[in-house]
């Protein structure tokens, strides 16, 4: 398969620089891949496309405040600093730009010395380890210094930092949220499960992995990035459960899909079907051919062309199919990405 084979013609004017208030007002496309049926809805709909006995899973990460801009001690000269993953406590993998102002063994300085900064090494893919120093709590400084870090296609400054939190978030660890997440209410949930349908939760904590292009012309070639997730027992059993029943499982956001398809895989190569309690990180690449164990539903965005994103839901609902969509969805104005609108594959 080609990296073409999933490109489209996407107007610049669709990409959502805000979100919609309130969270359920964004559209709803409902895309059947047995009949190919489209049909459209708003998202606040969505409680009467599920049915009593549905299992549908969350990812309960959390957004942190990721984005620190700092001095290079002794020069001033400005330093952003992003960060991507927890290696150790107080050592992460980060992003710095510019990139060449800072040299192993430098230090940067944020927030007036509340928070700072070591250059450890350089890595091969051009990301940087820096290990912090700080009295007290990392997360609460974090609170005070960092800013919500928007993906590279929001230009617009966004008021609410809350808007690019799930109201399900709980655990901190994501560079970047599950926007399937962000359509649901409070409300919407609660009405979700009085319709009998089962709320369940894993934990994935997203990188700016995400939205790492592919570069290589044949798609299979593409080394994807590493994320750390959890599925805990209760889940696990659940979800075993509706398997054997024949109830759909329904995932909401790639992360999700992800996880318990990783999990599937580990299980599968172990001859245990089914989903067993499972932490660690996976790099899983889900793209046409791929067989899914576990999935049967998957809510999400519309997303970026050539990306590794609609390779899976590709995957999924098929690619003619999946392309023929996102068409349907140009031509009707819907939004994309983050802050955009949604589709439900069943």
């Amino acid at each position: 398969m080609r990296l073409e084979d999933f490109d489209f013609y996407l107007p610049e004017e669709l990409i959502a620089q805000t979100p919609v208030e309130p969270r359920d007002a964004s559209k709803l496309m409902l895309l059947n891949k047995e009949s190919g049926e489209i049909n459209h809805y708003f998202f606040s709909q969505i409680e009467q496309l599920l049915q009593p006995g549905d299992v549908l899973v969350l990812n309960r990460t959390k957004v942190i405040p990721a984005r620190l801009i700092g001095e290079k001690k002794g020069t001033g000269a400005k330093i952003e600093v992003l960060l991507l993953k927890r290696i150790e406590k107080d050592i992460w993998e980060v992003l710095v730009k510019p990139g060449r102002r800072l040299k192993v063994g430098q230090e940067v300085v944020f927030g007036n010395g509340l928070l700072t900064g070591l250059l450890l090494s350089i890595m091969e893919n051009g990301n940087r380890l820096i290990k912090f120093q700080y009295s007290g709590l990392f997360e609460e400084i974090l609170d005070k210094l960092g800013k919500m870090p928007l993906p590279p296609y929001i230009t617009t400054e966004l008021k609410d930092q809350g808007r690019y939190q799930t109201v399900f978030a709980r655990e901190s660890g994501s560079a970047a949220a599950p926007t399937a997440g962000l359509h649901f209410t409070d409300e919407l949930i609660n009405k979700i499960r009085d319709k009998g349908v089962e709320i369940l939760e894993i934990l994935l904590h997203v990188g700016l992995g995400t939205f790492r292009p592919v570069k290589t012309d044949n798609i299979i070639d593409h080394q994807m990035h590493s994320e750390y997730f959890q599925l805990d027992l209760h889940t696990a059993e659940r979800i075993n459960l509706a398997k054997a029943e024949g109830r759909r499982v329904i995932a909401v956001g790639t992360t999700v899909v992800r996880t318990l398809e990783s999990v599937a895989n580990n299980c599968l190569k172990e001859n245990k079907p089914g989903l067993s309690p499972e932490e660690g990180w996976t790099d899983i690449f889900i793209y046409p051919g791929y067989r899914f164990q576990i999935i049967d539903a998957l809510i999400t965005n519309f997303h970026f062309p050539r990306s590794t994103l609609i390779m899976l839901v590709s995957a999924l609902a098929g690619r003619e199919l999946i392309l023929k969509a996102y068409e349907t969805a140009v031509n009707e104005r819907y939004r994309f990405f983050s802050f955009g609108d949604c589709m439900f594959i069943i």
